[in-house]
């Protein structure tokens, strides 16, 4: 088969890393890859929100399935121009991208099947949005409905913050459209964990559980990013927690989705809570998480390939998935000032001996080559440094062995990824 992959960020690289092992795959590209993705798949420069280029480049190539990575082409309709064209993809319609795509559709979902979440209202003028929190306990959430790059979910813990995050988005547009209506929701108390699901639009099939780190700075302090680094399996979901997600959340979801007439094909990507009162859905993404995937596509023992066609096929009840009994574990690597402004374009050296020890894995997640074969740094998030081990505490003992053989002043790490796991657990 002739396979696609759309992005180029290190969830794509560990995409294709899995996709180019399968025996299925007889050419593998990716628009637009990255100097890492090189080495797997090729590059092809197309942006992976240029739907128009990339339903042609499909077409031109002959591709005979295309796997979308980002939530962006999911939710303006990709997978729809695609199935147009005839060509086979894994993911979402745009109908069902809004799950994703607009926070306030996700919640109406649960509120109206009864799917655990936290409380909350949906407002397009700021002067109601101020009237709701006056009475409101704190902290609070604010959420822009739409897509903000990861960047429009501000937890209040003063009435100062939460005007001033209902201001910024209802009145500065800070988020443009996608801040047009904004979500407020209780706080929900607890950990949080990260439960996948693949879904042929009636049967769910749970993946490897995984926790990740948002916080920018050691010790989860500092502001939020895209994530610093993630861990598989988290001990906080055990196997009673994965199957109350899947029975009380992600079944039903996949239920109500083909009643609403918007049936979900793809992943599902749960943002867990858990409370005392049980696991609540935070949010769902529909896509494979970053840096999530990174520590699931190196524990799955199967071939991916077939899982990701039966989504497609609604064949997803003929798969049965294999996993290793390692733990993995991956340190993002980001250029220094990231999640703020950021510089591009440092070398970045060592990483063949850092890659040569045992159990690791390096995928790109923002890096380019120059004319004279150099490695690059070209985003914010530029390496995952990912490695297996008989426990969590093995994996990150690797994972960060291999980042001290890597030599790129222009970028950082955190120093603790997986410390929850390595923590007792009550």
């Amino acid at each position: 088969m002739r396979i696609l992959v759309v992005g180029g960020g290190g969830r794509e690289h560990a995409l294709c890393w899995s996709i180019a092992a399968s025996p299925l795959c007889d050419a593998l590209f990716c628009a637009p890859g990255n100097a890492g993705i090189a080495e797997q798949a090729q590059c092809v420069p197309i942006a992976a929100d240029n739907i128009a280029r990339l339903v042609a480049y499909a077409r031109e190539q002959r591709i005979d399935f295309v796997v979308v990575g980002p939530e962006g082409p999911l939710v303006l309709g990709l997978v729809d121009r695609l199935r147009e064209a005839g060509i086979p993809t894994f993911g979402p319609n745009a109908d069902a991208a809004a799950l994703e795509g607009s926070k306030g559709f996700m919640k109406d979902l649960c509120a109206r099947y009864r799917i655990p979440t936290a409380a909350y209202a949906r407002f397009r003028e700021a002067a109601a949005a101020r009237a709701y929190v006056e009475s409101r306990p704190l902290p609070i959430v604010v959420k822009a409905d739409g897509l903000a790059a990861g960047k429009g979910v501000v937890i209040a813990e003063t009435r100062e913050q939460v005007i001033a995050a209902i201001d910024s988005m209802l009145v500065g547009n800070v988020f443009g459209s996608a801040g047009a209506e904004v979500v407020i929701e209780e706080f929900m108390g607890g950990e949080e964990v990260s439960i996948f699901a693949l879904t042929d639009g009636k049967t769910a099939l749970a993946l490897a559980s995984a926790q990740d780190h948002k916080r920018v700075g050691d010790g989860d302090t500092g502001p939020n990013t895209g994530g610093m680094g993630a861990y598989s399996p988290a001990p906080a979901a055990s196997a009673a927690v994965e199957e109350s997600v899947m029975a009380r959340i992600i079944r039903p979801t996949v239920a109500a989705m083909a009643a609403e007439g918007k049936p979900f094909k793809g992943v599902l990507y749960a943002g867990i809570m858990l409370t005392a009162e049980g696991p609540k859905l935070l949010e769902y993404n529909v896509r494979f998480g970053d840096p999530e995937t990174q520590v699931l596509c190196p524990r799955l023992k199967s071939d991916l390939l077939p899982a990701l066609i039966a989504c497609h096929d609604g064949m997803l009840d003929q798969i049965d998935l294999r996993w290793m009994s390692e733990a993995a574990l991956t340190v993002v690597m980001a250029a220094n000032g990231y999640p703020g402004s950021y510089a591009k374009g440092s070398e970045i050296r060592g990483l063949a001996e850092a890659g040569k020890l045992p159990g690791v894995t390096i995928f790109h997640a923002g890096t380019k080559r120059d004319s004279d074969g150099r490695l690059l740094a070209e985003g914010g998030r530029v390496l995952n440094v990912t490695a297996l081990g008989a426990t969590v505490a093995e994996a990150q003992k690797r994972a960060y062995a291999a980042i001290d053989r890597i030599d790129w002043p222009g970028g950082f790490c955190r120093r603790d990824i997986g410390w929850r796991a390595l923590e007792p657990r009550s």
